[in-house]
This record gives C-alpha cells, structure tokens and sequence, in this order.
C-alpha cells in the first residue's frame, strides 16, 4: 500500500508538478524515499535553501508552472524566506513542502521544533498542515489552486507520520484555480478616455501583463496615444522584443522616480502595484506619483492582463495595429568603442551587444550595469528576470532554476558581489546539473549600494567603522577560485578587451561559467 509520501508524490505529479528542489533532513526521508520511487519527478539538491526557495522561482518564472521545495522543519524553512519573500513579490507560484517532527512528537518540543505555520504566512498566499495521510490529496489541490489562480507561494507541513502512515485509497481531486477575471466595461472606458486626453500618461505594468502578447497590446496603446510604458520594480519575467514599443524600468532611486513622475497626469497600472517609494527617507514622499494625478487600475495581478490590455487597445486603437518597429538589433546607445580597464558601461554594452538570441537575462546587478536595460531595449529577443522583493542573494539559483526550465536557452547573470556571497552555493548546483549559465560576477568589493543609502537618508559620512561594514576588500574574494571549488569553470577580467573575449569564448560553449568583472 501506498504511504501518505507516495500519495504526496502521486498528487504533485497529477498537478504537472514534476520538478522538486531539494535540502531535505531526518524528517523528510519518506518523502525522499518517495520520490526515489518516483523517477519522472526531478529532484535537485541545493547545498542551502535559499538556493532551493530561489531555483524554483527562477524555475516558475519560465516554465510557467510551479516546482516543489523540500525543506528541512522550521529552521530549514527560515533559511530559505529571503527568495520566498522574493518569490511572492514576483507573484510565482510555487508549492513549498515543509517536513516537520511526527505530530505526537512535537508535545515534547524537541530541538527543531518550530512555528512553522507562523514563519510561512508572511511568504505564502496558503498555508495548511497535513494532518494525515488521508488530508494529502485536497491539500495539494488546494495548494496548487491557490498558488497558480493567487500567483503566490503555497506552503504544505509534512508531519512525518502523515509522511509514513498508509494512505487511503486515492480519489484524484485535482485543484483548479477559477479562471481570471477581466476589467469590466466602465473601467476599461475610463481607462480608454484618460489616455485619449492628450494628458501626459504612464502606463505601469507588472506580472503577466509583461509577457510578449500582453506587451504586443501595450504597444498598441502606446503608439496609438503617445503614452509611456513603464515596469514596476517586482516584475518576475519580461519577454522583450525589439517590435515592442519601449519599455522603460521604474528606477530604483527616490530623487530619479519622483522627478520622473513629477509631470505624468494620468498613470494607468495593469498588474502592479501603486508606485511606493523602496525606503521612506527623512522629509521625502513614500507615494511617488503625483498626488494629483488620475490614477486608474485597469486590473490585478490575479486579473486576465492579456485580454484586459487587448481591450484597451481595441477601445484607443481600434483595428489597427500602431506603427510598427521593424524587429532586429539597433546601434547601441553612446559611445562603445570602450578600451582599456573595465567599467560598469563597457560590461552593460558588450552583453548588450553580443546577447544571443532567446537568451535569459537574470539581474542581481544591483548598483552595476543599470544602463544595461535601456541598452537592451532592441536586442534579440530575450527574457529578462530581476531580484524583486529587495532580499539579496537571488541571482545564481534564480539563474539555475531557469536554466532547468529552459533548457536549450543560454542563461546570463549579471550578479554583484556581495549579495552572490548569501547563496554562492548555487554555483555547485549549476555544476551538478550541467546548467547552461554564464555568471558576471560584478566584483567592486563593497556593497556599494549601501555606501550610496547612508547619502540619501542623511546619516553621516562613512568613517572607520562604517567602512568596514560596507567593504568587500579586507580581504578580497577570490571569485576565480571560489567558482572552481565549486565545479565551475572561472576566469577573471580585468580590461574591456579581456572581458569580452571571455564573455565571446562562455556564450560559444554549454555549461556553467563564471567570469569575474574587476571594476
């Protein structure tokens, strides 16, 4: 008979769910027995589980469709919030599995013993407890409904008798999330009537509204009222096309997003969030739009953005599809004949330049390569993924996640230092899984972001002690070396020419490599 893993296993499996990341301990070892029994679920083991909460994300994002995690009782869980808190704010859905003590151990509060349901709740849109094996099935129905009808990440505690007991006879309750809603009329007609005022208007996108279809109609709506497309900071995938009209990034600080929304009239927003500042600052607005300005929600994450966008276009376009951008590389923006020693602007042009078509761009770049975005508005075709949620550490197993969905399809990385060194780990798992992922490691030796966070809030100059938290360089790390000792072949850059032979030489063969970029 079938235990209640078996049964967890058989119903992911049912779901599509056929993709597990993994850093099980004790507790899980009847789900690990289970999937040894189970050999169409892929198991993938990362070496930390902020490495296993991030390669699902990245895996989610691409393959449009959740993985599970096995994580370890609370404490494993804990490690692994960060990219849950990422993933939420990326709307990915996921199916996390936390295994937990036996039910009728944890009256003895044995060491692990945690509130794992209260660690979950903040990162999960459903959070249920397996009572026993007969509760699995509807569990995970339930928890996938929610994950991919909510968009979030679905958290399943596995006691380990409910994982070891025998499980009833199956009855294949398979979870469907309701089908998305649409705009209705009246707001697609004040969201028709606002952009057609001929007032100064940001169309502000996020979730799937950011795919290539949905963005097809956004252009439409752009070409056809003057309108400007914007990304919201937590988008979890775009699909960027050079026929797409532009799309700008929101950007990151305070003065440059207040300043660009100062003159914007009208803002439509279609799957993001209202624009709200990242950090409240000393005497600084938190809302960053203009408060007199005509906000109009056309829809919700959760909401049909492809059709709702389509209806837009329809009511400001009608039939016609707006001017067309003939598809193809552009000539990059400025100057790109760079020489001598490497600078952020030379590392943006050449991946910028040399991108190959279909490829995936991950971005955890954080101070670095900022013009990369804007330089990579008429490249080939290519998906590009960033951090989200603002917890650092997300690049390389966001990156490994979406080369195991994608496979056939160069991943880049462009990764800063310092937050590479919270789930460095990751480079193992691309090495074991002979994943296709070029990593740029970003190497300024500080966290540079921080250096530039104590201006802006108005604290004082950093001094000794400050420096000492916000630099990288006493002593350095060896990133060449750091990446071999992990399996991956790694060089190291120091001039323009130097870096893109290395960066020519990685996209012309398969498998994890690792340059380090010495700004």
């Amino acid at each position: 008979m079938a235990s209640g893993a078996d049964r967890l296993c058989e119903a992911l499996l049912a779901h599509g769910v056929d993709t597990c990341f993994a850093n099980p301990g004790t507790s899980e070892m009847h789900f690990v027995a289970a999937l040894d029994r189970r050999l169409e679920m892929r198991c993938i083991l990362g070496l930390s589980e902020g490495v296993v909460t991030g390669a699902a994300d990245g895996y989610a994002r691409m393959a449009g469709k959740p993985a599970a995690t096995l994580l370890h009782c609370g404490p494993g869980l804990a490690n692994g919030i960060a990219n849950l808190h990422n993933a939420r704010r990326a709307h990915t859905p996921i199916i996390n599995v936390v295994g937990d003590h036996a039910s009728y151990h944890l009256r003895n509060d044995p060491p692990l013993a945690m509130d794992i349901e209260g660690l979950a709740r903040p990162v999960s849109t459903f959070v249920r407890r397996i009572e026993g094996p007969g509760a699995i099935e509807a569990a995970v129905a339930e928890g996938y409904a929610a994950a991919v009808g909510r968009r979030g990440v679905a958290t399943l505690v596995l006691p380990g008798d409910a994982a070891w007991n025998e499980a009833p006879p199956a009855s294949w309750a398979i979870g469907r999330p309701p089908p998305a809603a649409m705009p209705d009329e009246r707001t697609i007609a004040a969201a028709a009537d606002a952009l057609r005022s001929g007032r100064r208007c940001v169309v502000l996108l996020g979730g799937p509204a950011l795919r290539a279809k949905a963005l097809e109609h956004a252009s439409r709506i752009a070409r056809a009222t003057g309108a400007s497309l914007m990304a919201e900071p937590s988008n979890g995938r775009i699909e960027r096309r050079p026929e797409h009209a532009p799309l700008e990034r929101m950007p990151y600080a305070l003065d440059e997003v207040v300043a660009r929304f100062r003159d914007v009239d009208v803002l439509i927003v279609a799957g993001a969030q209202r624009p709200t500042a990242f950090f409240a600052y000393p005497g600084k607005p938190t809302f960053l739009h203009d408060p007199g300005a005509l906000l109009v929600e056309l829809c919700g994450v959760a909401d049909e953005l492809e059709g709702g966008l389509e209806a837009l276009a329809e009511a400001v376009a009608g039939a016609g599809k707006g001017e067309a951008v003939p598809p193809g590389r552009r000539a990059l923006a400025g100057d790109a004949s760079f020489d001598g020693l490497l600078n952020e602007a030379a590392i943006s042009h050449i991946v910028a330049e040399l991108l190959p078509e279909n490829a995936i761009v991950v971005d955890e770049s954080i101070t670095c390569c900022r013009g990369f975005f804007a330089l990579s508005d008429r490249s080939v075709p290519h998906d590009y993924l960033q951090l989200t949620g603002g917890a650092i550490g997300i690049g390389i197993p966001l990156s490994a996640g979406a080369a195991v969905a994608s496979p056939g399809r160069k991943v880049i990385t462009l990764q800063a230092d310092g937050s590479a060194m919270y789930t460095t780990q990751g480079l193992w798992t691309q090495a074991r899984e002979q994943l296709d992922v070029v990593t740029i490691l970003l190497s300024n030796r500080a966290y540079a972001i921080l250096e530039g966070e104590m201006q802006r809030v108005g604290a004082a100059p950093a001094r000794r002690n400050a420096r000492r938290m916000l630099r990288l360089d006493d002593p350095g790390i060896d990133w060449v070396s750091m990446a071999r000792a992990h399996g991956v072949d790694g060089r190291r850059a120091t001039t323009v020419a130097a870096f893109r032979s290395a960066f020519a030489d990685a996209l012309s063969r398969p498998g994890p490599v690792l340059i380090e970029a010495v700004l």
